[in-house]
């Protein structure tokens, strides 16, 4: 008697690292499982951090998801409980292998909503072919700064997310109570900082996500370092790009290495899938560490298993991509999921942006983050 055909449709966002990896995984879960095709769309990477996952999740079984929507996920429950279809023991050595908080990063109030297949936070990155002295601290970034060769990520989502990390160096999480987002002293000391870093940087990366960045700084040989842009292993790896990157842990600030904003993608599988049992097979098959250090690297990705960043081979194709940047990773900030946070980071890049790029009052920047901020949580 044959088996019944099963056909699941994913979603996943642009990229090498994000698509020609997971297309690999369901390649090769097809050949294992005859039975079963999964195809992917893909889009932008600006869609996969604002597209609501409930809209998403109405239109395919499988969604590569942003952490940030863990908490919506677990109250909507757009998107399965993981623990209702995968073992207790295989969801343990996803947490005892996680990357820093990659895989607490998708449970909310004990919701596990996806399995952290890649995992990424913000690192630096260097030509080295026009650089070997790097910046240590961030009075020397901003001085290496002044020469036009520095790139940053400055699209609002990424000025927020380097707004968490310099308060984290300052000493406070966000959003760590309800009576105000950041408290004003450590607000205005990080708004100054990006201020002093962001007056030297060039108008153009103001319009740079990562991707924008590695691509500028390799096609091109006008800069030559970036200190905090979410990493992309690829840009590591022989002939990907016209010129190589090396990638390096942060420099220093406030006396210690800066504490990036934890990023990386999930697995999930929607609540409306019929045939959730497969599809968590196949979240299970690319999760799994034999998986993610050969067919999911070997296409692309930027494994989520810790395995797979000690491992000799991912490390050898990427001039220790791995081993060089997961301290940054193990100290990175997790950023709140709560329900209406991402109404928050919609909306509160764009004014951090504005000051980081021209200046002006950083009062009524802050005073605007509280606003929103309390906004949010109304949601």
């Amino acid at each position: 008697m044959s088996q019944e055909r099963i056909h699941l449709k994913g979603i996943t966002w642009d990229h090498s690292r994000g698509f020609t990896s997971i297309v690999a995984a369901s390649q090769r879960f097809h050949e294992l499982n005859p039975n079963v095709e999964i195809t992917w769309e893909k889009r932008s990477l600006q869609a996969f951090a604002d597209e609501p996952i409930n809209e998403l999740a109405k239109r395919y079984d499988l969604l590569i998801i942003d952490h940030p929507w863990a908490g919506f996920a677990a109250r909507t429950g757009v998107i399965v409980k993981l623990s209702d279809y995968i073992s207790e023991e295989f969801l343990q050595d996803q947490a005892n292998n996680s990357v820093g908080k990659s895989h607490i990063s998708y449970c909310f109030d004990g919701y596990q909503s996806a399995l952290a297949i890649d995992a990424a936070t913000p690192v630096a990155a260097s030509r080295p072919d026009l650089i070997s002295d790097l910046p240590k601290t961030w009075d020397e970034l901003v001085e290496f700064a002044k020469g036009g060769k520095v790139a940053i990520p400055g699209i609002p989502q990424d000025t927020l997310m380097s707004f968490y990390m310099v308060c984290c160096n300052l000493g406070e999480d966000v959003a760590s109570t309800k009576e105000y987002f950041i408290s004003k002293e450590i607000g205005l000391k990080g708004l100054e900082l990006l201020r002093n870093l962001g007056q030297y940087i060039d108008k153009e990366c103001y319009d740079f996500n990562p991707i924008k960045v590695y691509e500028a700084m390799t096609r091109g040989d006008k800069y030559a370092y970036s200190p905090f842009a979410y990493g992309y292993t690829n840009y590591s790896r022989k002939g990907y790009a016209r010129k190589f990157l090396k990638f390096h842990d942060m420099v220093e600030l406030n006396g210690e290495k800066l504490i990036t904003t934890l990023g990386g993608t999930g697995l999930a599988i929607s609540a409306d899938c019929k045939h959730k049992e497969i599809a968590a097979k196949f979240a299970e098959y690319t999760a799994s560490p034999a998986t993610q250090k050969s067919v999911f690297f070997d296409n692309g990705g930027q494994p989520g298993h810790r395995q797979a960043w000690l491992d000799t081979h991912t490390n050898y194709m990427t001039t220790d991509y791995f081993k060089d940047t997961l301290p940054a990773l193990d100290r990175a900030f997790l950023r709140p999921r709560y329900h209406g946070h991402m109404f928050f980071q919609d909306n509160s890049g764009a004014p951090i942006r504005e000051y980081m790029m021209n200046g002006g009052n950083p009062q009524k920047v802050l005073d605007k983050l509280n606003e929103l901020y309390k906004k949010s949580l109304e949601l």
